[in-house]
């Protein structure tokens, strides 16, 4: 199974939360192999958001092809 990142960004007039997908360079959806990987790159960037942004990592997807 591979891995997502989720962005979750409040709008702080609205309370309005929007969740966002990362992807990679080429604009697809960022697809982690590893768990361990996934959850030290979630740390990481949890660590050092200043805008107050959460991250949180979920089991990709199944999609049709």
């Amino acid at each position: 199974m591979a891995y997502n990142i989720i962005k979750t960004m409040m709008d702080p007039k609205t309370g309005t939360k929007t969740h966002v997908l990362l992807t990679d360079g080429l604009s697809a959806i960022w697809d982690i192999t590893k768990k361990e990987e996934a959850v030290r790159i979630s740390t990481m960037l949890n660590e050092n958001s200043d805008s107050g942004h959460k991250y949180k990592i979920r089991g990709t997807c199944n999609r049709n092809k």
